[in-house]
C-alpha cells in the first residue's frame, strides 16, 4: 500500500497556526515569570534566583528564561509590539529582542522606531538592527559592554591522557571575527574528494594558520631506527606532546631541519652536527614555480601553504632534488605518511596509490589441532 502524499498546504497552515498559539503562550509565560520573580517561593525552595528555579523546573535554558523575564518586565512599554504579534505580523522572538533592547537602553527606548524594523525583518536580522539602535542611542554604554567582553576573553589548553590537545575559550566579538577571517579561507573544502567534516576542516585550518604555511618550528627527538620505521624502535619524543609514531616523524622529517645529536651510553651529549634545511632556498622556489599548488589530484591548496614531500624518503636514499620532491598540503602530506598512501609519477602525472589492504594474516598451526584425542 502506498502512503498518501502529505498535505503540504494543510501542514503549512497548521504550522503557522500552532506557532501563533505558542507565541501567545510564551507571552503569558513571561507575565507569570515576572510575577513569580516577585514572590519568595523560589527562595523557600532553596534556589538562588527565580531564574534558576524556572530553568530547572520548567526545563529551559538560561537564554530562554532571561527572554521571558525581559518580556514580562517591559511588556507595558511595548503595547504596539504585542498587538503586532497577535496580528501575526511578528513572532515572540521579535518581542523578546525588543524587550531585551528596552532593558539595555532604559529610558531611551522608542518602540515606534523599532517596530517597523521588527515587521520588516526576520528575528535574526532584527537582532542586528537592535544592536545598531542601541549603539545609536547609547554609544558609550555599548562600548563599555564591549570592553567587558574583552576582559572576559580567555583560552585554555589542556593535554588529554592520550596526548590530544583540548582547546576551550572565549574571544570578544572583534577577536573572534579576526580568527574567523583567518580560518575561513583555509577551512574551505580542498576538492570534491574532501570528505572532512566542517569541524575537521576548522581544526586543520588552525594548524595551518599556526605554522603560517611553513614547516612547524617544533623539536622532535628520535633515533635513526625510529626514523627508518624499523621494528622494535621506540616512539619519538616531542615537546608539549606524548610520544609520536615513526610515520609522523617521517612526515615531519620530509621538510624540516635535521640536527644530528650523538649521545653516549649514559645519555651525555658527545657530538652535535650542523642543522640542514632539506627543502628550502632555490629548490623550494623551483617547486613553487613548477607545482604551483598541492599535487594531490583535485587539490588546489596554494604552494605557500604546502610542505615539500620526498617521493622516495631521504632516509631511504631518496635524493633532495626537483625530480624526487613535490608539494603537498598538510592534509595530503599526512595521508602520504600516516595514511599509508604512496605517490608515483606516471607520464608526468602524480598518481596516489591507496594503502595495501590486508584481508587476513596467514594461519599458523593451532596447538589444539595437534592435541591428542580426548585432551581438553
Amino acid at each position: 500500500m502506498i502512503d498518501p502524499i502529505p498535505d503540504g498546504e494543510g501542514n503549512a497552515l497548521r504550522l503557522v497556526e500552532l506557532r501563533r498559539e505558542i507565541d501567545e503562550r510564551e507571552l503569558e509565560f513571561s507575565r507569570l515569570a515576572a510575577e513569580f520573580d516577585k514572590t519568595d517561593w523560589w527562595d523557600a525552595e532553596g534556589f538562588n534566583t527565580a531564574a534558576d528555579w524556572i530553568r530547572l523546573n520548567c526545563h529551559m535554558n538560561s537564554h530562554a528564561v532571561w527572554n521571558a523575564f525581559a518580556v514580562g518586565a517591559r511588556e507595558h512599554d511595548m503595547p504596539a509590539t504585542t498587538a503586532a504579534m497577535r496580528a501575526g505580523e511578528i513572532g515572540f522572538a521579535h518581542v523578546a529582542t525588543m524587550a531585551r533592547t528596552a532593558v539595555e537602553v532604559g529610558g531611551a527606548f522608542d518602540e515606534d522606531k523599532l517596530l517597523p524594523l521588527a515587521i520588516a525583518y526576520s528575528p535574526g536580522k532584527f537582532f542586528h538592527k537592535c544592536i545598531h539602535y542601541r549603539h545609536a542611542v547609547d554609544a558609550e554604554g555599548y562600548s563599555r559592554d564591549q570592553e567587558k567582553l574583552v576582559e572576559e576573553r580567555g583560552l585554555r589548553l589542556n593535554t588529554a591522557q592520550d596526548g590530544c590537545l583540548l582547546i576551550s575559550g572565549l574571544l570578544d566579538p572583534v577577536g573572534g571575527a579576526a580568527v574567523r577571517t583567518a580560518l575561513e579561507p583555509l577551512a574551505q573544502p580542498s576538492g570534491a574528494h574532501d570528505d572532512r567534516s566542517r569541524e575537521q576542516r576548522y581544526a586543520d585550518a588552525l594548524v595551518e594558520l599556526s605554522t603560517a604555511g611553513r614547516p612547524a618550528e617544533i623539536q622532535v627527538t628520535a633515533t635513526i631506527e625510529t626514523l627508518k620505521g624499523m621494528a622494535g624502535a621506540a616512539a619519538a619524543e616531542m615537546e608539549f606532546s606524548l610520544p609520536i609514531s615513526s610515520a609522523t616523524v617521517r612526515r615531519l622529517a620530509c621538510d624540516c631541519s635535521v640536527t644530528r645529536v650523538l649521545l653516549s651510553e649514559d645519555s651525555n651529549v658527545i657530538d652535535v652536527g650542523r642543522s640542514k634545511r632539506l627543502v628550502d632556498g632555490a629548490l623550494r622556489k623551483a617547486l613553487a614555480v613548477r607545482d604551483k599548488h598541492c599535487q594531490w589530484p583535485g587539490c588546489e591548496r596554494p604552494a605557500s601553504w604546502c610542505d615539500g614531500h620526498h617521493i622516495v624518503h631521504w632516509v631511504e636514499g631518496g635524493e633532495t632534488n626537483l625530480a624526487n620532491c613535490l608539494l603537498l598540503c598538510k592534509r595530503h602530506h599526512r595521508m602520504a605518511h600516516e595514511g599509508g598512501w604512496r605517490l608515483v609519477r606516471v607520464n608526468g602525472r602524480v598518481v596516489p596509490v591507496a594503502p595495501t589492504i590486508t584481508f587476513g594474516l596467514p594461519r599458523v598451526a593451532d596447538d589444539s589441532a595437534r592435541a591428542p584425542a580426548g585432551a581438553v
